[in-house]
């Protein structure tokens, strides 16, 4: 999901809804010195338990620890306010009572809208709504959760009045906008909902797969499906998870058919979830988590919340939890399949690899026209060093990709490592240049192409080109800058080559094959000690270990060949 609101306001959201909610990244206040000299085992053992849990992501054990905590010392602030944070983001019932008991918790007071809103008492929703804070998220979640109150209590006219200005005038138009359309909708005034759609998409020209989902699915409703259907063209077309879901008509009629938001609850749903993506998009994780938790509870099942709060826990070295949060999507949903590409993923890092295999298999079959499934296959046999059986996954799912188009270079460039490093070098190198060819200023693909062309002490003047375009488009890689000064070094300029190659070393200082090359520069320029510096380094930084033997001979003998022996050969 797609960023909707600039980076430094979203820092600055997530910063005040963390200190709202007592988050695990600020400093607590010390306990009472009765509750200090408490025994290991006891309120102080509990606390201590949860905030390690809470500082390591696993909101089950936090959860546990804090609620233990707080029985043993319901009257401390502290723990109580952690022990709030760590329910509700691990989805316990016990969050709605602990959030009883804290007035000025920001998190608290939007829960406590939920609950009243999911009873249909939109009065006490609306009242609670208008006493939140102006600060934080409340500065662009309390005019939209109050649309949705006065719609909830029938007032579509007061709430279309509250919003509109904001659409039309508003830092974030788009965002308004479409809530504008589903409220219109939801009041049975089509040609307004889809004015305001088409106001949502011209405001978000990166529009995310759910602003596709519920603009498109307005204009579907109003008549006008063909054009809803191509606003998902472009997704379908792309190798992404999304893009599964969309590659059929079909899937494209399953994405948009059905009224993304049934209802007042649901439209405060998607709210809380849009600033949750917007959060999570500036690395505002923990915040992001609170708003999806809070969109669920609204929103029991909702599948882009399930998505969003899986991907925290899978970044956050979580795969089991991620995969059991994902295990809640059902096989009928429209985005069933993007989820088994995700749990796929997630089986192979919590190495059950035979199962993601057959996972994605079975999806490959079952999904005969998509390319996602064997290249996600290819992937994990790729990053497990299978790179023969890489190449054929990636050969089925571009067998599957009948014109290929700018967007496909990236299976030929994972094709072409796979084929490089199985040792077919023909073939990795059609494939490096086909990337190209769809997508010339690819850094990546230029460089992998030119380091090897340079091993091999061929098209070295154009390998050099390529390289320092890849280094003006990526000047802070230190394998890019690597490449560089080690083709300077075997084109015989050896005092550019150790410029470079120093830069590298300080980009990436524990990188074995940057150090290696470095220490051959300075051999070459007659700085011996050095030269036997870096390699006793290189040696310790857990070199491949074909390289090993390298190594230990050049410490022992010196580096042989002068760096202009390589530079003759340019075919």
């Amino acid at each position: 999901m797609s960023s909707l609101f600039p980076a430094r306001r979203a820092l600055l959201l997530a910063a005040a809804l963390l200190s709202a909610c007592g988050a695990a990244g600020t400093p607590a206040p010390a306990l009472p010195a009765a509750t200090a000299r408490a025994e290991p085992g006891g309120v102080f053992g509990s606390y201590l338990a949860g905030r390690f849990a809470q500082a390591e992501t696993d909101t089950a054990a936090a959860a546990d620890a804090l609620l233990e905590a707080l029985r043993r010392d319901p009257d401390q602030p502290e723990i109580l306010g952690r022990a709030f944070l760590a329910a509700l983001l691990d989805g316990r019932a016990d969050a709605v009572r602990l959030a009883r008991r804290l007035p000025d918790n920001q998190a608290a007071a939007l829960l406590l809208v939920g609950v009243e809103a999911q009873a249909g008492r939109w009065d006490r929703a609306e009242s609670r709504i208008r006493a939140m804070p102006r600060q934080g998220p409340s500065q662009v979640l309390q005019p939209l959760l109050l649309a949705w109150a006065l719609q909830g209590r029938g007032q579509t006219d007061q709430a279309v009045a509250l919003l509109r200005p904001l659409a039309e005038t508003g830092r974030l138009r788009g965002i308004h906008a479409l809530h504008l359309a589903l409220i219109a909708e939801q009041a049975g005034r089509g040609r307004d909902a889809e004015r305001y759609a088409r106001m949502a998409l011209a405001e978000s020209p990166d529009a995310s797969l759910r602003l596709l989902q519920l603009a498109g699915g307005i204009l579907a409703r109003a008549g006008r499906e063909a054009e809803a259907m191509r606003l998902l063209d472009g997704l379908a077309g792309g190798l992404g998870d999304f893009a599964i879901a969309a590659t059929t008509e079909a899937g494209r009629r399953a994405l948009l058919g059905g009224r993304g938001v049934a209802g007042p609850t649901d439209g405060m749903a998607e709210a809380q979830l849009a600033l949750a993506a917007a959060l999570r998009g500036q690395g505002a994780g923990e915040a992001a988590l609170v708003l999806a938790r809070l969109s669920l509870r609204l929103r029991p099942g909702f599948v882009p919340a399930l998505l969003l709060i899986a991907e925290h826990y899978a970044e956050e070295r979580h795969p089991e939890t991620a995969h059991a949060v994902l295990g809640q999507v059902a096989s009928g949903d429209p985005l069933a399949r993007v989820v088994v590409l995700r749990r796929a993923v997630l089986l192979d890092r919590m190495d059950r690899l035979a199962e993601a295999e057959a996972a994605l298999r079975r999806l490959s079959d079952e999904a005969r026209e998509a390319p996602q499934p064997m290249a996600r296959l290819g992937d994990l046999f790729r990053q497990r060093s299978r790179f023969a059986e890489a190449a054929a996954a990636y050969d089925e799912a571009l067998a599957r990709i009948p014109n290929p188009a700018a967007g496909d270079w990236p299976l030929f460039y994972a094709r072409g490592i796979a084929h490089e490093r199985s040792g077919n070098w023909p073939r990795a190198e059609a494939d490096f240049q086909r990337a190209l060819s769809l997508s010339p200023e690819q850094p990546y693909v230029l460089n992998y192409l030119a380091y090897t062309w340079v091993e091999l002490g061929r098209n070295l003047p154009e390998a050099r080109r390529m390289l320092e375009r890849a280094v003006e488009l990526r000047p802070n890689d230190g394998n890019i800058v690597d490449s560089l000064g080690w083709a300077l070094f075997k084109l015989g300029d050896v005092p550019a080559a150790i410029r470079w190659l120093e830069r590298a070393v300080e980009l990436e200082p524990r990188n074995s094959v940057i150090n290696d090359h470095l220490g051959d520069a300075y051999w070459a320029a007659g700085r011996r000690r050095e030269a036997e510096f870096q390699w006793l380094r290189a040696l310790r930084l857990e070199p491949e270990a074909a390289e090993i033997p390298k190594i230990e001979a050049k410490l022992r003998d010196g580096l042989a060949t002068p760096p202009a022996a390589t530079a003759q050969r340019s075919d």
